[in-house]
């Protein structure tokens, strides 16, 4: 059984599918991201589906639910490299992805999950802001 490869690029997560993808496959690809975001605690999963030429149903509930799981792991998803046949195929099964964004290639993956990191933080910072002063005034 063919392996999806897992790099580890700063507090990202890219995965690169380069292989027909399987039952058996996405089964272990899902369960290898699921074990690598907790290992590294990581808060962000690009997944590069340049090199695939077709997306079927099969494919696309396996994006959802790869995102979907990286979420309950507190990690961002996004899905670059997607080719225009590609995405007109997903929209024509019906499939919205929902809980992945897409972007054009890695490095603006890589800029939508910085965005979306910094932007939990602030949001962090202003309910600790507003905690100690409901606390001081309490």
């Amino acid at each position: 059984m063919e392996r999806v490869p897992i790099l580890k690029i700063g507090d990202i997560l890219l995965v690169s599918i380069q292989v027909d993808m399987s039952d058996q496959t996405a089964v272990q690809l899902q369960e290898d991201l699921a074990e690598r975001i907790v290992a590294t605690g990581c808060h962000g999963v690009i997944i590069d589906i340049t090199a695939l030429d077709i997306v079927d149903s099969f494919v696309g509930r396996m994006l959802s639910t790869i995102a979907s799981i990286s979420k309950v792991l507190d990690a961002e998803t996004v899905v670059v490299g997607m080719r225009p046949a590609v995405a007109i195929t997903l929209v024509e099964l019906g499939l919205s992805l929902n809980g992945i964004r897409t972007a054009l290639n890695v490095e603006r993956g890589m800029d939508l999950i910085a965005a979306a990191h910094a932007d939990e933080h602030e949001q962090a910072a202003l309910e600790d802001e507003v905690d100690a002063e409901t606390t001081a005034t309490s």
